[in-house]
């Protein structure tokens, strides 16, 4: 049968050395997977912000070709000072006003209406 040996004061120090170092190393890797998460995030971001900015540049990129014709150099002049060309009548909508509501009846018109007069 065989003896138990006790535990020397530098074994127990190894022992604990050790198991510090492991807890120390599974500190620091799951750093690592932290910021390896936060980056991951912050790429799928990016990611999303570029595919917006692509499509605003799609966009834009319409627009100055459109302002490359001669039509959409007059469209383009026409919206942003209101101007005509020569011959052109300028057409000024204005809002329908309303008409203030009618004064309440006289006492007078009131009998008038009552015996029909």
């Amino acid at each position: 049968m065989p003896r138990k040996r006790a535990l020397t004061l530098r074994e127990l120090a190894v022992t604990t050395g050790l198991i510090l170092v492991i807890i120390w190393l599974a500190y620091l890797v799951y750093g690592i997977f932290h910021k390896e998460e936060i980056a991951r995030q912050a790429v799928n971001d990016t990611r999303a912000e570029l595919s917006t900015l692509d499509q605003r540049r799609q966009t834009l990129a319409a627009t100055v070709n459109g302002l490359d014709t001669d039509r959409g150099k007059d469209a383009s002049v026409r919206e942003t000072y209101g101007v005509a060309k020569p011959g052109e009548d300028v057409i000024i909508v204005v809002p329908k006003k309303d008409a203030p509501p009618p004064p309440p009846p006289t006492f007078w018109q009131r009998v008038k209406a009552a015996l029909h007069i």
